[in-house]
């Protein structure tokens, strides 16, 4: 079962997610903006006070996405290509 272990939020929208398998990958959020809960995300100040919880990300208002869809509608990325600003699970 793949779960997120770390996490950074970008100023546009997107997520860079590491996960227990090691693979790193890039999930965009915008499409999910105007959707019902996630509408608070649009705030970037918001977007960017994110957590791991649970083996996914999670926000103040308990908006969160599956580690499944995170991983499944994301695509990878280079390592080279993010700082290693995440939010760790200890």
């Amino acid at each position: 079962m793949k779960k997120v272990v770390s996490v950074k939020a970008n100023e546009d929208f997107t997520l860079i997610l590491e996960f227990n398998d090691g693979k790193i990958r890039k999930f965009d959020v915008k499409p999910y903006l105007e959707i019902g809960v996630f509408q608070e995300l649009k705030n970037l100040d918001y977007f960017k006070d994110i957590r791991i919880a649970f083996g996914t990300v999670q926000w103040k208002n308990e908006q969160d996405f599956s580690p499944e869809t995170l991983y499944l509608e994301s695509f990878p990325i280079k390592e080279n290509e993010f700082s290693s600003n995440f939010e760790k699970v200890l």
